[in-house]
């Protein structure tokens, strides 16, 4: 009988002390998504800097007073300037020319409040030279900076008409098409929900 019990005994100090040794190991590791996780944000973020990057975004995103065109981001013609609220001077503003829809018939393209981004979200240098991957990043994800847009407000500034043009840029004047960035918009949009809710990672 005392076998017995002694047997009984140590069976639920053994069940304890492995439940204890358990529930600590889990306090102090970090799960293995949770590492993933962060891994996937970024590289979720350099899907979406391909696309900041590419000819249709940067070419409004500019250090400097006026807009670019072309792939080869050569000044814009007829020495339009940003003006004050990036959307042109008196006389010419962006939406003289740049209406809603493309001008496939003239090679004008357009999408719903054409304009300049602001100088605080410029992606280029003082020389035009597209900055890195997480200078980018950092301007993206400073409220201060962005609109005072979190990552909610980012997803929705992504679905604008504006952004989706980029994927849809109409014809050249010589009838042309000009090009789009390497990913579709679909996966420009998952990347863009997988990096928010990865905590919006930026490269180091």
């Amino acid at each position: 009988m005392l076998r017995l019990v002694r047997t009984i005994l140590l069976a639920i100090v053994f069940s304890v002390t492995s439940f204890s040794g358990t529930t600590s190991g889990k306090q102090e590791y970090t799960p293995p998504a949770a590492r993933s996780t962060r891994a996937e944000g970024l590289a979720a973020w350099q899907q979406i800097y391909s696309v900041m990057s590419h000819p249709r975004c940067i070419n409004c995103h500019t250090a400097g007073g006026y807009p670019q065109q072309g792939d080869d981001r050569h000044r814009h013609l007829f020495n339009v300037v940003r003006g004050p609220e990036g959307k042109g001077v008196p006389a010419l503003q962006c939406a003289t020319c740049h209406q809603s829809p493309n001008a496939d018939s003239t090679g004008v393209p357009g999408a719903e409040g054409w304009h300049l981004a602001p100088l605080s979200m410029r992606w280029q240098d003082a020389n035009d030279k597209i900055l890195p991957s997480a200078a980018v990043c950092g301007t993206v994800t400073d409220r201060a900076k962005n609109g005072g847009l979190d990552g909610a407000g980012l997803v929705k500034h992504h679905q604008t008409e504006l952004v989706k043009w980029a994927w849809q840029p109409g014809v050249r004047n010589d009838g042309s098409a000009r090009s789009v960035p390497r990913i579709s918009y679909e996966q420009f949009m998952a990347a863009t929900r997988n990096w928010v809710q990865a905590g919006m990672p930026c490269p180091q």
